[in-house]
């Protein structure tokens, strides 16, 4: 069935429907990772949003079972120059044409993704319809809302998980839309997890005696967050914390800074991000839209990590506690283990406090 994106700005990027063939509608932002796109299809960050993929061909080792970031996608439209429709893989359990229809998806493909990529880098990000070309000759002008800002409170979890792992560190992980990779990321390690809502109270948290707080990833504008900041605060001054993506952005507004959406952020796994602490550069995975203000941040926050194409703040460290965080995600493995010592910091940092703890025991 013949489809079409159309922009805001009025442009309009012509292909063939895939998936379900209901509308698409969100804002439109593109990623440059050549694979990888099953964990962009169910990454949580995503919620709200049609992703369209640089790389023209998507799908060649078709959907697996082991791969998911969530049970399910939040994207609104997937858009690709071309869909691989008999993908290769001893793991393929589905084509990417299946697994959209399974779930309510509209997808694009034969689009000049290209040309759609080069509009976003000169406009910034649009919002956007995916429908039928039908549909479009049928329908009166198209309005296009301003989108949905309560999406972590759709993607988080609602209730309190475990994640088991063979170790004697606990680690408490907000969920603001976390991709399921940090959880295993952390069990990996020997970490037991608990996850918990993004509206959890430090009481509960408290209670669940955790030994370090993760706070994840998640979708939208990191202001919508800001009755979690007097917490955030609270668990920075109490236990080693470690925050990655909208859990980066949080911890430094917890402490004063200010954020702003980007013209069209950071979405891709080769993104070159500085450590200043070694002057090391290391290859990362990112997935945000909004970045803190380097006038903004307040003097008790070091800067750890910068951007090497637009100097954008990538990770802080507070000077007193033993909080940090990164803009990329460690978990995600692009380098593919630049950045697994982050991991090892945290757990560091846990087993010290445990350390004294136990020290001021005796």
């Amino acid at each position: 069935m013949k489809g079409v994106l159309v922009l805001e700005n009025g442009r309009q990027f012509r292909g063939e429907l895939i998936g379900s063939s209901a509308q698409g509608y969100g804002e439109v932002v593109f990623h440059t990772g050549m694979t990888g796109y099953q964990e962009i299809l169910t990454d949580p960050s995503y919620a709200g949003q049609i992703v369209a993929m640089t790389y023209p061909l998507i799908g060649n080792y078709g959907i697996n079972e082991g791969d998911f970031e969530a049970k399910r996608p939040w994207l609104t439209g997937f858009v690709t120059g071309e869909a691989c429709d008999s993908p290769s893989h001893f793991r393929s359990k589905q084509t990417l044409h299946d697994y959209l229809t399974q779930h309510g998806i509209t997808g694009l493909i034969g689009v000049n993704t290209r040309a759609l990529v080069r509009t976003i880098r000169e406009e910034g990000s649009l919002k956007g319809y995916i429908l039928s070309e039908a549909s479009l000759a049928t329908a009166s002008a198209l309005e296009f809302p301003a989108l949905p800002r309560d999406l972590v409170k759709r993607v988080s979890t609602q209730e309190i998980y475990r994640v088991n792992a063979a170790g004697d560190l606990h680690v408490v992980l907000v969920d603001f839309g976390a991709k399921g990779n940090i959880a295993k990321s952390l069990a990996r390690l020997g970490c037991q997890v608990t996850v918990v809502p993004a509206n959890t109270s430090f009481e509960k948290i408290a209670a669940l005696h955790p030994d370090g707080i993760m706070l994840s990833n998640g979708p939208g504008d990191p202001a919508d967050c800001a009755d979690v900041l007097p917490l955030v605060k609270k668990l920075a001054e109490t236990y080693p914390l470690f925050g990655i993506c909208l859990g980066h952005q949080l911890l430094a507004m917890a402490f004063g800074a200010k954020t702003a959406k980007m013209s069209f952020g950071h979405r891709g796994s080769n993104h070159p991000v500085q450590d200043l602490q070694t002057g090391k550069v290391w290859i990362t995975s990112q997935n945000h839209g909004y970045s803190v203000q380097t006038e903004s941040l307040p003097a008790e926050l070091l800067v750890t990590h910068q951007h090497v194409n637009d100097g954008t703040i990538e990770g802080v460290a507070h000077k007193t506690w033993p909080a940090f965080s990164v803009q990329f995600h460690p978990e995600a493995c692009p380098g593919p283990q630049d950045a697994e010592e982050l991991f090892h910091r945290f757990l560091a940092r846990m087993n010290e406090r445990k350390g004294s703890q136990l020290v001021s025991l005796t």
